[in-house]
């Protein structure tokens, strides 16, 4: 392990054998990156260039199909990862609860720059319900055509919580432009 995770993982109480125990790996972070969208709330989603452009052919194609797919999340750096595990020690939710719904810092998709979590209008962000709409049955009819594939899907075998909103673009696909 990379001494900077170690000792973040050190500070939030992540021993190196619950690493060890859900077979992660480590993701290197993306240096560079472009805003894709922004939201309401004025915060910008970012991606790497590549993923940047087939998030924007796979959401006009969308579009064309009267599906509506909105950015809740996407580059997050290490740091980020941390502060959010912080917070969430801090309303005393333990780190076995906090792991089934988020990689440890350096694990996570998110810091690749390749990673989104979507939503659709009407569709509470980063729930369940998201399963349920027209924009989820749309993404897993077409999001492996622009490289986009569902990381964390039921039974998945880090331990994750099901997450039919996260889904991650592999540049090395073969379907990907």
């Amino acid at each position: 392990m990379h001494q900077r995770l170690k000792t973040i993982a050190d500070d939030l109480g992540i021993s190196e054998s619950l690493l060890l125990a859900k077979n992660l790996c480590v993701y290197q972070e993306a240096t560079e990156l472009e805003v894709v969208s922004t939201d309401n709330q004025g915060r910008s989603y970012q991606l790497t260039p590549v993923a940047a452009a087939a998030w924007r052919k796979l959401s006009a194609c969308a579009v064309l199909d009267d599906v509506e797919l909105t950015l809740v999340s996407a580059f997050r750096s290490i740091d980020r990862q941390a502060d959010i595990i912080r917070r969430k020690l801090a309303a005393d939710i333990s780190i076995d609860d906090i792991l089934t719904v988020l990689a440890p810092p350096g694990y996570s998709e998110h810091h690749t720059g390749c990673a989104v979590d979507i939503s659709t209008p009407g569709t509470a962000p980063a729930t369940l319900a998201f399963e349920q709409t027209s924009a989820f049955a749309w993404l897993n009819a077409h999001a492996q055509h622009f490289g986009f594939y569902l990381s964390f899907p039921q039974d998945n075998t880090y331990g994750y919580q099901y997450e039919p909103w996260h889904w991650c673009f592999h540049p090395s696909s073969p379907t990907a432009d």
